[in-house]
């Protein structure tokens, strides 16, 4: 039985690592963002990878309470406590107005509100669409860019931010190339 046991083990190791190739090839470009508090404690992480069937946000954070919270992609790649203000406005390279709900919207940088629950942490896997990481128009253009989670839920609608209150998190992407 022993003998035998290593002639099933290995094709299916084998398997299992040429599985793995495969989605690591289909990655072409990843941002990554550690997120940080008004205090500069570590607050998660955000990555947005470039695969072959889209653009995905891939959020893990630690919300200071359970609820719900706006969050968005802003135009700079700037951190700077405690307000994060220096992140800028929304990343919005077509020059739309705020919310998938807004007639003439939406931003590039407009995202889906996230969730916390008791335990507080926030998870989200999202596809984004119809966006640019880098060159002039994207989100990696010359003053690159960041993530922020506001206070409140966005309310998909109001210019500019959807009432969604202060900035509490903002992390700056950061490339990692895998092309």
């Amino acid at each position: 039985m022993r003998k035998i046991l290593p002639i099933f083990i290995i094709p299916i190791l084998a398997s299992c690592s040429t599985l793995q190739s495969i989605e690591t090839a289909e990655v072409s470009e990843v941002l990554t963002a550690d997120l940080a508090r008004a205090d500069g404690s570590w607050a998660g992480v955000a990555t947005i990878s470039q695969r072959r069937d889209g653009v995905f946000l891939i959020l893990s954070a630690q919300a200071p309470a359970a609820g719900t919270y706006g969050m968005h992609l802003h135009a700079v790649g700037k951190c700077e406590a405690p307000d994060f203000a220096s992140a800028g406005p929304h990343w919005n390279p077509d020059m739309k107005q705020h919310g998938r709900e807004n007639p003439t919207g939406a931003h590039d940088g407009d995202l889906p509100n996230a969730n916390a629950g008791a335990d507080l942490k926030i998870t989200l896997k999202y596809k984004l669409t119809d966006i640019t990481l880098s060159g002039p128009t994207g989100l990696m253009d010359a003053d690159g860019g960041a993530l922020v989670i506001h206070e409140k839920a966005d309310d998909y609608k109001t210019d500019p931010s959807g009432n969604s209150g202060k900035r509490i998190l903002c992390g700056v992407f950061k490339s990692g190339n895998r092309s």
